[in-house]
């Protein structure tokens, strides 16, 4: 597994000297450890172009949820009643929904996935997983993934095949953060959407500060002890 002390061979540039541009670097490769330092340094990797080289993101402000403050609607705490909600148990499916190339805004290409599932195998990323009852059997209708480091946890993508799928993927993933000792969980972009959910915008030099919090954290789990909220959904399992 890689640790802690893990070194990419790649130099990432300072985040903090970046002025209004989002992206602060391009190149570089996916593998896990690029990946990781990535994350430490407050960057994450999204192509400039599909098919075109990675760049490394670093948006100023930067959209971050407060554990606290996801806005859940008694419409939405119905409406979860209807699935079943895992950790951790379809992460490359998980990762393929959100890669559908019928979404608008795709960026989630093969190589990302065969990183992300690499960076799933070695215990950094994580999937939460939402299920629908069909007569085939359990349907997969949404899902999110994300890195954890320490108390961070990097939300990545979200998809839904059934309604409020998605929500119910992220309020899970809250309360997964929440009870495994999480601090940070970063949205990436406020959209209009997350903004509605309660995340907010934070400048990028106190991003970078409570990143430096976070990461040095012990490592957040999710695991068998993750509690569901009372009522919300058919079952929780990991």
């Amino acid at each position: 597994m890689y640790g802690p002390g893990t070194v990419s061979p790649w130099a990432f540039p300072d985040p903090g000297a970046a002025g209004d541009s989002e992206v602060v670097g391009v190149g570089a490769d996916l593998a896990p450890d690029t990946l990781l330092a990535a994350y430490r340094a407050g960057l994450f990797p999204m192509r400039l172009a599909p098919d075109g080289p990675l760049g490394w993101w670093s948006p100023d402000p930067r959209g971050i949820l407060p554990l606290d403050a996801l806005v859940v609607h008694r419409s939405l705490r119905r409406s979860a009643r209807r699935f079943v909600v895992t950790v951790d148990t379809a992460f490359t499916e998980v990762m393929r929904g959100c890669a559908d190339r019928r979404r608008p805004g795709h960026w989630i290409d093969e190589a990302f996935v065969r990183a992300y599932t690499r960076l799933h195998e070695l215990g950094w990323a994580h999937s939460v997983e939402v299920w629908r009852d069909a007569p085939a059997g359990p349907e997969l209708v949404g899902g999110l993934y994300g890195v954890a480091i320490g108390g961070l946890f990097a939300g990545e993508s979200m998809f839904h095949r059934a309604t409020d799928a998605s929500k119910v993927a992220l309020w899970a993933t809250v309360e997964a953060v929440r009870a495994g000792g999480g601090v940070l969980f970063d949205v990436q972009w406020a959209t209009p959407h997350l903004t509605s959910l309660g995340v907010v915008e934070v400048p990028r030099a106190e991003y970078g500060r409570r990143l430096a919090e976070a990461v040095a954290r012990p490592q957040l789990q999710l695991g068998p002890t993750v509690p569901a909220p009372p009522d919300a959904y058919q079952s929780w399992s990991v």
